[in-house]
């Protein structure tokens, strides 16, 4: 199955979400590496990109000319927007995503992110200014709709599709469930239906059983998982081992375990710089290590720790001491 965007087909349906503090280069590079179809960066705001802020630029190290990675930008100006394309697209951004999903406040406050369903006429505004700005495929991000009572994503979606978006990823939830409740993949349908371009369903994917759940329901032509790579970057390789006949990916146990998550880790150092690069590897550490037997006295050690090369030696007695068993 193959998901395709203009020139560029995407094999694999499996896709990886934008998550903000947690989709950055080095995790990127590792779940592309065990396989995935597109990973997407965090969320980046347009102006602060287009005027060079050393954060946002920071943020945006991702991976210029790597195969299958795509850029997602946020804002609320069509001109920062198409300026913030135009550079991402200059420095070889393969793919760029717009986000009109983000349901946190300090965003919608904003008025960008989930708050453009609110207006469909500004949120066509900024679909336009990117997709004339540039040249490489323009994907869209959103969710179902403001509220219960105005679920518009599939006008969105037509709407989008016409001005040019080449696929829309749909989260199953409303911007004011944010992330309670469970998402409705039946309801993405709708939005299936509404357009021939493809659409990725999204929310609540951890695993084979449930992506299988949410293509049933939703017709989507793919799924794009998040929280459920937490920990697990081989899982979308692994979804799309069971569902779509890849080739299955070898999980790692053991030695081999404390071989990914030590060059995680030491990717993270060198990504970040150590005192940095400590702090921000500390939640993929935990996520690693809750698939582990209770060991709480080594965990906290892990966490706490500040020298790296102290950190590796703990890791190898959590992980090659106690062999993981991953669940399917």
């Amino acid at each position: 199955m193959t998901v395709n965007l203009a020139n560029t087909g995407f094999e694999m349906p499996v896709f990886l979400a934008p998550l903000a503090g947690i989709t950055d280069r080095p995790f990127r590079d590792l779940v592309a590496q065990f396989g995935a179809g597109l990973v997407v960066s965090e969320m980046i705001a347009s102006q602060e990109i287009a005027e060079a802020k050393p954060a946002s630029r920071a943020k945006a190290e991702l991976g210029f000319g790597r195969a299958a990675t795509s850029v997602q930008l946020a804002g609320r100006d069509p001109y920062w927007m198409a300026e913030a394309a135009r550079y991402v697209a200059g420095q070889g951004a393969q793919v760029i995503d717009i986000n009109m999903g983000c349901p946190a406040k300090k965003v919608v406050g904003g008025l960008s992110g989930s708050a453009l369903m609110r207006d469909l006429d500004h949120a066509l505004s900024l679909i336009d200014a990117v997709v004339g700005a540039v040249e490489v495929p323009v994907t869209l991000k959103t969710r179902l709709g403001w509220d219960e009572n105005s679920l518009n994503a599939p006008d969105l979606a037509r709407r989008a599709r016409d001005a040019g978006i080449q696929m829309i990823t749909i989260h199953g939830r409303t911007r004011c469930q944010f992330y309670k409740g469970s998402a409705d993949w039946t309801a993405i349908r709708a939005v299936s239906n509404a357009v021939a371009i493809p659409v990725i369903a999204n929310g609540d994917i951890v695993g084979s059983a449930s992506a299988e759940a949410a293509l049933t329901a939703s017709g989507a032509a793919g799924v794009m998982v998040g929280r459920g790579a937490q920990g697990r970057p081989w899982k979308l390789a692994q979804i799309a081992a069971d569902l779509f006949d890849f080739p299955a990916p070898k999980v790692p146990e053991g030695q081999a375990l404390f071989d990914i998550v030590a060059g995680h880790y030491e990717a993270m150092l060198d990504f970040y710089g150590v005192p940095l690069g400590v702090k921000v590897a500390r939640k993929h550490l935990g996520w690693y290590l809750d698939d582990q037997p209770a060991q709480p006295e080594l965990r906290r050690l892990v966490l706490t720790e500040k020298d790296p090369t102290r950190v590796l030696t703990l890791l190898r007695e959590a992980f090659v001491a106690s062999p993981l068993e991953v669940a399917a």
